[in-house]
């Protein structure tokens, strides 16, 4: 009975946002925040489901990677219209890139910390060991973070940007479906949904995942601009209700997917469908906003940015180097999520252009710091790029040829 009350608040969540919809109602700002987030509350629990599920088909990662995948459709919706606006109207420029920016950081700087709190909290345990095959989402995750150090020295988002970034996401997507596959233990509605049957499960799997997905799509803006209209009665600057309130709205479905795990015991899952995530906005994100911008302006000259989102390119370029560095011993412990956290959040608290300069810099030297003086953060960084993402044999060992010359197992 539980199940099925689970199943049902959550489409009952989706349905009230889709009839106002499609009845073309206009509620007031509030009210259609709070509407629309309800739907994109209710859809993530579907999505959460529907990971779970497509687990018993394909491999884990990419069950995770498709999850990540419609999880930041959100996202997409919400920068996507800022990339074509601007097209139009070059100020919509900066929006593009702060709701960008704003994305990343809050992912990291919220997302991860919470799961690893959560999981603490949940079991006990100051620290959430990653399986070696997540080696897969930091390797690329590194790669684009290399590479973005570039786009805030170019000063401009453009085809080049597009062509590299969208690569490594091919990239990734194909590694991760070469992923060993491992049986998920399953509960809740997914364990009703399983005694149905191999077909009924199917049907529900790829239920869930459209029907969730199109409820974001359709609710995830009416969400960010209802925020936002009810924010400017505050007179608070636009640039900064575009870079942190609108994430907001479209990374809720990440981070309660994500707790969610964290609250089964299973954090590992829950880092994975982060970290994919955070590779999916820093490859295919980013590199779909100069293509869009492109087709609307009818030409391909590229994004120009400012001063003000070149800095905010590097800040959030250093803090991904510095999660890199992290997390490439597989290991985030309750004291590096404080960190994390809060270096994040003390940023909200200095709006001079030079406190962002100098956090960029912190995260940049403390990264490097850790990979030059830290042996298992040497060792962890090695094993990413001394080789494509570390294999792993049959009976799960991996091997590493990264220390000194000396095969390590």
């Amino acid at each position: 009975m539980a199940n099925w009350l689970w199943i049902g608040s959550s489409g009952l969540l989706c349905f009230q946002w889709i009839g106002i919809h499609f009845a073309g109602l206009h509620l007031l700002p509030h009210f259609e925040a709070l509407s629309s987030g309800l739907a994109i509350f209710g859809a993530a629990f579907m999505l959460s489901w529907a990971a779970e599920l497509s687990q018993k088909d394909i491999p884990q990662a990419l069950a995770i990677a498709l999850l990540a995948l419609i999880a930041v459709l959100p996202e997409y919706a919400v920068d996507m219209y800022f990339a074509w606006t601007a097209g139009k109207d070059p100020k919509y420029t900066a929006f593009a890139m702060a709701n960008m920016t704003g994305a990343n950081r809050l992912l990291i700087g919220v997302g991860w910390a919470a799961v690893v709190f959560t999981y603490w909290l949940r079991s006990g345990k100051r620290a959430v060991k990653l399986e070696p095959g997540h080696r897969v989402e930091i390797f690329y995750l590194g790669l684009a973070t290399v590479y973005s150090f570039i786009i805030p020295l170019r000063g401009k988002l453009d085809f080049l940007d597009a062509a590299v970034l969208i690569i490594i996401f091919i990239f990734y997507m194909r590694a991760a479906s070469k992923a060993e596959h491992i049986e998920p233990e399953l509960e809740g509605p997914c364990k009703l949904i399983e005694s149905w049957g191999e077909v009924p499960r199917r049907f529900f799997t790829a239920l869930f995942y459209v029907f969730s997905g199109f409820t974001i799509f359709i609710a995830a803006e009416p969400f960010a601009e209802g925020l936002l209209a009810t924010g400017r009665t505050f007179g608070i600057e636009e640039f900064i209700l575009v870079q942190w309130l609108a994430p907001l709205a479209s990374e809720s479905p990440e981070f309660i997917v994500a707790i969610l795990f964290a609250l089964r015991l299973q954090p590992g899952v829950s880092m994975g469908a982060l970290l994919s995530s955070k590779v999916n906005q820093w490859t295919l994100l980013i590199g779909m906003l100069p293509v869009v911008y492109a087709i609307s302006a009818g030409h391909g000259g590229g994004m120009y940015m400012d001063t003000r989102q070149v800095e905010e390119v590097f800040l959030t370029a250093a803090q991904s180097l510095f999660a890199v560095a992290v997390l490439a011993n597989l290991s985030f412990s309750v004291l590096e999520a404080a960190v994390v956290f809060l270096l994040f959040s003390t940023q909200l608290f200095f709006t001079d252009p030079e406190f962002r300069f100098y956090y960029s810099i912190f995260y940049v030297v403390v990264a490097v710091g850790l990979m030059l003086l830290n042996g298992d953060t040497r060792d962890g960084v090695c094993r990413l790029f001394a080789r494509t993402p570390a294999t792993q044999s049959s009976s799960g060992a991996e091997t590493s040829h990264c220390i000194d010359g000396k095969e390590r197992d």
